[in-house]
């Protein structure tokens, strides 16, 4: 891996624990950062989170976007929600950002369709220790 490619490298995942402590801060459950790259090709990491209501999907966003912008001097090149607000996107093309609302995400199931991509430690690599777990997401990552 050329100097570039790996300081690239590093600055995703930076990105995706910035995203990731963003939505804790705005108390986002099930999060959780899958390094997709070998597997899709087209971005680094997803960040992905559940919040509990439309409301909080849009905080979460917002203060992702915020965060990123603040520590990261990146933007978004592009930002989606759904009609009803159970779900938002942000994709940062290194990094893409989903936030669910909980049946939202159990219907689509996201990190299942990449179960074979590694999972960021948030604990060791963002001292995200009080993050809470849906069973099926505990599960998923062993805890």
């Amino acid at each position: 891996m050329t100097d570039k490619i790996a300081e690239q490298a590093a600055f995703s995942r930076r990105c995706a624990i910035i995203a990731a402590r963003a939505a804790d801060e705005k108390k986002a459950t099930d999060i959780m950062v899958q390094e997709v790259r070998e597997l899709i090709g087209v971005t680094d990491y997803f960040v992905i989170v559940t919040a509990a209501n439309s409301r909080q999907v849009e905080a979460i966003i917002d203060e992702i976007e915020d965060k990123l912008r603040e520590e990261a001097q990146v933007k978004p090149s592009h930002r989606e929600v759904s009609g009803d607000g159970s779900w938002s996107l942000l994709d940062y093309g290194d990094i893409v950002v989903h936030v669910f609302m909980p049946e939202t995400r159990e219907y689509y199931r996201l990190e299942a369709l990449w179960n074979d991509a590694p999972v960021v430690d948030l604990a060791a690599e963002a001292g995200l220790t009080d993050i809470q777990y849906s069973e099926r997401i505990a599960k998923m990552l062993g805890k």
